[in-house]
């Protein structure tokens, strides 16, 4: 079968895009004068970033040099950590990657966690090494590092995606080394879904891979994960543009339209089978996607609450791996709780919502999903872990038990001159060392635990200034641990703020509170009274600052006079000032939250 079904892996900007496009115009997929750059990266964020967010799918047809012709399926992936969860899903549909490495930044972290997500799934990995174009670049050295990880001296390929140099011979060898598909049409059918997005005129349209069997229009098909049945209304192939065909065969990748309208009904890495012909099991590559990070977003105007519900309820039609609920804050009116898979993942939503809908938003702190052992207050009751995503939400103090947090196994990959620092860092944000290895002289890679709490703010930033912008990190989720974990919660004029409480670790308690109320001092303006910015830590308050009332000068009509006249004047105002500060309320203004909450997640 000339089918060869692969994708391309590697780390933020390594090439990848910029290496699509080359195999789009080497085999003249798209017409020179509709080519761009980075042509598969179709949202404007993508483009502006440099990273891609949504794994795309293109089918190209190929001549090779022996005069035979290929269908070549690429299917593009994130090279980010927090779309590790689309990364899987397109290698699930493929028998072969390029495991493409940047010669002058030589290993980098997810450069390591794809290449053994790879292994694992048993693909064909062919190593490519670009930019050879570079002045600093070290080929040598970065195919000794690709060694060291794949465990194996492949030769590597090298190229420059920029100018093309070296882009057919990678195909060629994706056509020699890349086995054919192995099912066959005349098998029941078994398809995976890699992905979907949401037409307004066609509903769900579905990106899949046919292992076995053949799809037509008009065939009834079930989903594996909820038993549902639906009509094939239209298929084709993704050139990327949506092509109609008569059918997609065993072996090949394509799109259906079933007549979905709820993209929610649709799972990722769900099996699609036959609805009259059942299957025994279904194929690898499905897991539930569980949010990691959670945070509120309010709308700065009260008035654009239905507005974010509509924009929330849009994109997760193009993206369903984040989760959306309502809530209300006292301070902040009503919002949205949303759970993202990290903090890469919430800040292109929140952008998206800013940019495409043009809704300002406050976003409260992320922060992670604890597992709380709260007493039971009923004899018929027992005591059981809760899963707690929003401070508010958490027990009583005098009831907690045990609180959990997750861990998660963190690789990062740096050259030795930096590890002091880095172990530094490791260490204050309560990490646990689990191995550390050379891949090369000078480049290191170090395994740790680390709590998801301590590197969903500042990590990342911290990391690159510690290592000069040269060390890379990649987590996965390991297990959830106990914790002395305690709820900050913050008091104005003695009265609590949800949206400020956060939970923290009992030994940075104390600083996080002093912070926080001293930058509360400088934002929140005077009132008439004075009003008291606390910290309360399990009932005890372990922090205060005291912002001053404003004065009206009583005395500037006073020329001279007796001393006892002044007196009596200051006496009065100060009796007006203490009913004012037993009667009167604390205004924050909105400038205000903004300010602490960016100033939190720019640390």
């Amino acid at each position: 079968m000339n089918i060869r079904n692969f994708s391309i892996i590697a780390h933020i900007d390594h090439g990848k895009s910029t290496l699509a496009d080359r195999f789009i115009q080497l085999t003249n997929t798209v017409p020179d004068r509709q080519m761009k750059e980075q042509f598969l990266d179709g949202m404007e964020l993508e483009r502006e970033r440099g990273i891609t967010i949504k794994a795309k799918a293109v089918r190209m047809l190929y001549k090779s040099d022996s005069g035979e012709e290929y269908i070549l399926n690429l299917i593009d992936t994130p090279g980010h950590v927090d779309f590790s969860y689309e990364v899987s899903r397109a290698m699930a549909a493929c028998e072969g990657a390029i495991l493409l490495v940047d010669a002058s930044q030589g290993v980098e972290a997810q450069t390591l966690a794809h290449a053994h997500l790879a292994q694992s799934l048993g693909l064909t990995i062919i190593p490519v090494i670009n930019k050879i174009d570079l002045e600093h670049a070290n080929p040598d050295a970065t195919e000794e590092q690709i060694w060291e990880v794949l465990k194996n001296p492949v030769e590597s390929s090298r190229i420059s995606a920029k100018d093309g140099r070296g882009a057919r011979g990678v195909l060629e060898r994706v056509i020699k080394e890349v086995p054919p598909p192995a099912g066959s049409p005349d098998n029941p059918l078994k398809a995976l879904v890699f992905d979907s997005f949401y037409d307004v005129y066609k509903g769900v349209i579905i990106y899949t891979r046919v292992v076995d069997g053949e799809l037509k229009p008009g065939r009834h098909i079930s989903f594996w994960s909820n038993g549902r049945s639906y009509k094939v209304e239209e298929l084709g192939y993704l050139t990327p543009k949506l092509v109609k065909a008569e059918s997609i065969k065993a072996g090949e990748v394509g799109y259906i339209v079933p007549g979905i309208r709820d993209i929610h009904e649709i799972k990722m890495g769900d099996t699609i089978f036959e609805k009259d012909r059942k299957i025994d099991a279904p194929l690898p590559g499905y897991k539930e996607v569980n949010p990691v990070v959670f945070a509120g977003f309010y709308p700065v105007n009260t008035t654009d609450y239905t507005a974010l519900k509509t924009a929330l309820e849009k994109i997760n039609l193009t993206d369903s791996s984040f989760s959306f609920q309502g809530e209300t804050s006292k301070a902040l009116g009503f919002g949205f709780r949303l759970g993202f898979m990290g903090l890469l993942h919430l800040d292109i939503i929140r952008e998206r919502i800013e940019r495409e809908f043009d809704i300002p938003l406050i976003a409260t702190n992320p922060n992670v999903i604890y597992r709380v052992l709260a007493k039971a207050h009923h004899a018929s009751k027992e005591s059981k872990y809760v899963e707690v995503t929003n401070p508010a939400e958490f027990p009583h103090y005098g009831d907690v038990l045990d609180i959990k947090e997750p861990y998660v196994r963190a690789n990062i990959i740096a050259p030795q001159a930096y590890m002091e620092g880095i172990m530094n860092l490791l260490k204050e944000k309560r990490g646990e060392h689990v191995k550390i290895e050379y891949i090369s002289t000078t480049r290191v890679i170090v395994e740790y635990l680390l709590p998801l709490s301590e590197i969903i703010i500042d990590f990342y930033d911290k990391l690159k200034s510690v290592s000069k912008g040269y060390a890379s990190f990649d987590y996965e989720p390991f297990e959830y641990r106990s914790s002395d974990m305690v709820k900050i919660e913050i008091l104005l004029h003695s009265e609590p703020v949800d949206a400020l409480s956060f939970i923290t670790h009992k030994s940075k308690a104390l600083t996080a509170s002093r912070q926080l109320c001293e930058k509360l001092k400088e934002l929140i303006p005077k009132h008439m009274f004075e009003i008291a910015v606390q910290a309360q830590v399990n009932g005890k308050i372990i922090a205060r600052e005291t912002i001053g009332a404003q004065r009206k000068d009583v005395l500037a009509k006073c020329y001279g006079g007796d001393i006892t006249r002044k007196r009596k004047l200051l006496e009065k105002q100060k009796e007006g000032k203490r009913k004012m500060k037993l009667m009167g309320s604390v205004e924050i203004p909105q400038e205000a939250f903004m300010s602490l909450l960016r100033i939190s997640q720019d640390k």
